[in-house]
């Protein structure tokens, strides 16, 4: 405990000598500067009065010139009359300006029917305007103005000499001087006799030399024009003397200032050696603290909880006011010979009160040195700043309240009625606070609640109650209750949001009956599966064991093979086109897409059924295109697509009628159609005939797998093409529409 109370002790003491000799060290930068000359009487402040002296030695003493000369030695140039003459512009522009001038008044006048004032007003126009005619017709016009002009400055000079009269006055008490005419021997002084100052008898002496415009630059300013005519008696330029007798009056202020510039000349000429010392001294002693570095490195894991911007912003705030503490103290020490003693003590607080945030700087510095010695410590030290975590907090705000007011105007003219109904209720609650301020508003606060208050509530209460009957049902849709529509009142949000719910139901209406569709299919397809396959499974069974017994004969033997030839051929169609429909349903079929013509891909799918066709009693009637009809497509499986499509024609069409075929283009698409007259009944909904294992005649007496219009679909489907089946009464149709190839 004593070690650290000492380390503190001597951070302290090493902190008060430091904060001593910046102070010091400003001083000499800020102050110490102005007293590096020899005395007062050697400043640029003396200097600047010994000027206004002569200033005004020049202008009561030297310059012998009266007003009555001055107004005799006046001159008039050229360069005067032209001044004159375009002082306010040209000719045109001056009359123009005058005409405008008097022009409202004159039209007053005569709007009052005063004619004498219009009258006189014109005629003092004219008189104007005739003036500064000839002030551009004659020179000699000009001349007489000019001068009288300079007469009434020369008047106003000597009027405001006077004002520095005093002045010179009070300096001929405190300066004394010694001028000499060298042409006419005069002598200008002040001294009781006429000779020259003596170095001995003067605190300050120094040549100088007055010229004959000295007068005009330390004199009332603005007469630099009438140099030559106020100094016309002043001689060129007097050699001469001034100085500062030692007798002068401890009294004076020059003596004054010249006491207080040599007294705190030493004191503040000190005051900068001894901080320049201190500051040798202190960067010493921080190099030989080592117990104290020991004892400061302790106070770091404390130090280093707090993030890094408040750190680094703490450094900067300490380090501020420690230099702002250091000014302050300076200000106190160059005003300290006002009053010694009471500033003095104040110096001393102040330093001792300014070590102290000098101290805690330092400590600050030596830490944060350590923890920014690298970037990539930095950037680590930066992403658990207090400002990272605020600007990411802040972010998020700032997403949230725009995803908010996004999400409030997602529906504009809600919104906006949202934002209105605020506003009302903002207005109505300003106004209640009127009323509370001023009871005079309490008839006009009435109204208000009556013609706006009460139906905004209403209409408040009944759209609160509207939302709360689309819950109670959207709770009752969750649970599983269909019931009844909810009633879609209003062009409203929440009208709209009724009748989405009732479209939502719909579609869970729609969805159950779907689902109950789907088992109602699913159990038939695996009826329909288990005895399209147990049925040739069976026969081959059956035949296989009567081959078996030992009474066949040859001829049966042969028949019964052949039985079971035919019955594995058919399985064998049953499990490929199941299989084949599986995989197309899963999407694992994969295209190999060419540029095919449609045309010639049709024909030989006909060529391939040609015998069968010309066996049977159907007529086919096949409509060319004439020309190739190219489409990018998997020629294999969309041969397969015109396979099925002619044996079902073939497997389900009434004999003796006739077969259509055509293929055509239509606004870039190619259009296959199939016509055929059934021989079984068809359903109405002939969406059914795309179900798998779904045929013509649903007695099942065919030998078809009863899924080729499955296979089919699927197949158009993969090629994103359009496959539609209608049927009118026996008529049975399908359309299949590709994209042609670019």
């Amino acid at each position: 405990m004593a070690t650290k109370w000492k380390s503190s002790v001597l951070i302290y003491l090493w902190a008060s000598l430091l904060t001593f000799s910046l102070s010091g060290v400003l001083t000499f930068f800020t102050t110490g500067t102005q007293y590096m000359n020899r005395d007062f009487f050697h400043t640029p402040e003396f200097q600047s009065e010994l000027d206004q002296f002569a200033g005004y030695l020049s202008m009561f003493e030297l310059n012998e010139t009266t007003p009555e000369e001055a107004k005799a030695a006046i001159t008039v140039t050229q360069d005067d009359i032209d001044e004159h003459r375009f002082r306010y512009g040209g000719l045109e522009q001056q009359n123009s300006n005058i005409r405008a001038q008097y022009e409202s008044r004159i039209q007053d006048a005569q709007a009052a029917k005063n004619e004498e004032v219009a009258n006189a007003l014109i005629k003092e126009r004219d008189a104007k305007i005739e003036d500064i005619s000839n002030n551009f017709a004659s020179d000699d016009w000009v001349r007489p103005k000019v001068v009288k002009e300079k007469e009434t400055k020369i008047d106003e000079y000597f009027k405001k000499r006077d004002q520095f009269k005093y002045d010179f006055l009070r300096y001929q008490k405190e300066f004394t001087y010694y001028f000499k005419d060298p042409e006419t021997g005069k002598v200008y002084s002040n001294q009781n006799n006429d000779n020259q100052l003596k170095q001995k008898d003067m605190l300050y002496l120094t040549d100088f030399s007055i010229s004959n415009d000295y007068f005009i630059h330390y004199g009332p300013g603005g007469f630099e024009d009438l140099a030559d005519v106020l100094g016309v008696n002043t001689r060129k330029t007097l050699e001469g003397q001034i100085g500062i007798p030692k007798t002068l009056s401890a009294s004076s202020p020059l003596m004054e200032q010249y006491k207080d510039f040599k007294r705190n000349q030493l004191i503040i000429l000190s005051y900068c050696l001894a901080g320049i010392f201190g500051l040798l001294l202190s960067l010493y002693f921080s190099k030989k603290m080592t117990a104290v570095n020991a004892q400061v490195e302790s106070w770091r894991p404390i130090y280093n909880k707090l993030p890094i911007d408040i750190r680094v912003g703490l450094f900067l705030i300490t380090a501020l006011l420690s230099i702002i503490f250091i000014f302050l103290v300076n200000d106190n020490f160059y005003n300290i010979y006002n009053n010694l003693y009471i500033l003095a003590s104040e110096i001393v607080f102040a330093l001792l009160g300014t070590a102290i945030f000098v101290a805690i700087t330092h400590v600050q510095r030596k830490f944060l040195q350590m923890d920014l010695k690298s970037w990539t410590n930095v950037k680590e030290e930066w992403k658990k700043s207090l400002s990272v975590k605020t600007w990411q907090g802040g972010k998020k705000v700032f997403k949230s309240v725009r995803a908010a007011l996004v999400e409030a105007f997602l529906d504009q003219s809600t919104g906006t009625q949202v934002f209105i109904l605020l506003a009302g209720v903002f207005f109505i609650g300003a106004a209640a606070l009127m009323v509370a301020m001023n009871p005079i508003f309490v008839i006009l606060y009435i109204f208000l609640l009556a013609g706006a208050g009460f139906p905004l509530g209403m209409y408040l209460v009944k759209k609160v109650g509207y939302f709360n009957r689309i819950v109670q049902k959207t709770n009752e849709l969750a649970a599983g209750k269909l019931g009844e529509d909810l009633d879609v009142t209003g062009k409203s949000v929440l009208a709209t949001l009724a009748g989405n719910i009732n479209v939502l139901k719909q579609g869970v209406k729609h969805s159950q009956s779907e689902q109950a569709k789907s088992e109602r299919l699913k159990t038939e397809l695996i009826t329909n599966v288990s005895h399209d396959l147990r049925t040739p499974l069976t026969s081959i069974i059956t035949y296989t064991e009567l081959l078996k017994g030992n009474d066949v004969s040859e001829e049966e033997k042969s028949a019964y093979l052949e039985i079971i030839d035919r019955k594995s051929k058919r399985l064998k169609v049953l499990i490929d086109d199941l299989f084949e429909v599986s995989k197309m349903a899963s999407g694992s079929v994969e295209l190999v897409k060419e540029k095919v013509d449609l045309d010639q891909l049709l024909q030989q799918a006909l060529a391939e059924y040609d015998e069968t066709i010309r066996s049977s009693s159907l007529q086919f009637r096949v409509n060319q295109a004439g020309q190739p009809i190219y489409a990018l497509v998997d020629g294999q499986k969309l041969w397969r697509v015109f396979d099925n499509l002619i044996g079902n024609i073939l497997k389900y069409s009434h004999e003796n009628t006739r077969v259509y075929i055509s293929i055509k283009t239509v606004e870039h698409q190619a259009l296959i159609t199939f016509k055929n007259v059934s021989k079984y009944e068809l359903s109405d909904n002939v969406d059914e005939l795309y179900e798998r294992f779904k045929r013509g005649d649903t007695s099942r007496h065919t030998d078809g797998s009863g899924l080729g219009l499955a296979i089919v679909k699927s197949i158009i489907d993969l090629h994103d093409g359009k496959l539609d089946i209608e049927a009118d009464g026996d008529l049975f149709k399908v359309i299949i529409t590709l994209r042609l190839a670019d």
